[in-house]
């Protein structure tokens, strides 16, 4: 049920029940009158009673908490009675509205409206407000939720014709600010505040979202490609500052090669090839036959069981 069916329900005093002080004062009279219809054997303090109880029960009246009743006395304005026990003059004042005071959810949305880009979007949003000014809001308004259902909607379309599709989607919260802002200016005068707004859903169409998906992809590859590239550069750094270290130090160029040929002839099933100056010029010939008795240690039963080789 919608917040506007709530309201138009509790508009009129017709549509509530009765309450226990009303039935009291129905059955009291009622009841005396047919007590002396019994006794004197004549209907008219009956009937008396029974037409006196029903114009006594139309008096009092019962406002929840919540709730405040405008009264008004031959059509202009009385007072605002409520919350609690309160009475009336039968058929001289009557209730025209019954206020509810809490704060009421509404929600409202924009189908297929522009933006200031000229992209049709679809906007779902929820407004959180409340009546703070009874009196206002029944005599200064017809209705006043559906006038503040409007008012949401034309000021939701009034933004978004203003705004472009990048901004709606990124600030959202400035926009639901905004938005309060203006619902609020507009329903001050008819005694209602609005608490806040806040956007549920931004329905863009289905080819622009595969257009945005990949130019998001192509961002990311872009960024991506950079990262790389600014990688690179690092490491041609290091490097190039590695061999500055090396440039007048052949013994460390030299163990630094003996290593690295280490590394790779220990592993098992490893092959390298190196040319014969190399090997000569490195002294290489001790470093490939510790490397190839390694191999060879690594290839036994034992060592490939986990123990030790046997002598």
């Amino acid at each position: 049920m919608t917040p506007f069916s709530v309201a138009r329900r509790r508009e009129g005093a017709d549509l509530r029940s009765p309450n226990i002080i009303a039935v009291v004062f129905l059955l009291v009279p009622a009841l005396a009158g047919v007590g002396l219809t019994v006794t004197q054997k004549n209907p008219a303090p009956g009937i008396a009673g029974i037409v006196l109880g029903l114009l006594l029960m139309q008096a009092p009246k019962v406002a929840q908490q919540w709730e405040r009743a405008i009264v008004l006395r031959l059509g202009r304005f009385r007072q605002m009675r409520g919350p609690g026990l309160f009475f009336i003059v039968p058929f001289i004042d009557t209730i025209t509205a019954w206020i509810d005071q809490r704060t009421i959810t509404t929600s409202f949305a924009a189908e297929q409206t522009l933006t200031s880009d000229t992209v049709p979007v679809n906007v779902d949003a929820v407004l959180f407000w409340m009546v703070h000014d009874a009196q206002k809001a029944a005599l200064e308004v017809q209705d006043y939720t559906q006038a503040v259902s409007w008012a949401a909607q034309t000021a939701l379309r009034d933004i978004i014709g203003r705004t472009t599709l990048t901004d709606l989607l990124r600030g959202r919260e400035r926009i639901e600010n905004e938005l309060q802002l203006l619902i609020d200016q507009r329903s001050n005068p008819w005694g209602v505040t609005v608490s806040s707004v806040e956007m549920r859903d931004v329905i863009i169409p289905g080819a622009l979202q595969d257009a945005m998906s990949r130019e998001a992809q192509a961002a990311r590859e872009k960024q991506a490609r950079i990262i790389l590239g600014e990688a690179e550069l690092a490491i041609a750094e290091s490097f190039a500052e590695a061999s500055r270290s090396y440039q007048n130090n052949p013994t460390a160029l030299h163990l630094r090669a003996m290593n690295m040929l280490y590394e790779g002839l220990k592993e098992k099933g490893a092959l390298m090839l190196i040319p014969s100056s190399a090997v000569e010029s490195m002294g290489m010939g001790g470093l490939m036959g510790a490397a190839a008795l390694q191999q060879q240690q690594l290839t036994k039963p034992g060592a490939e069981a986990g123990k030790p080789p046997s002598e």
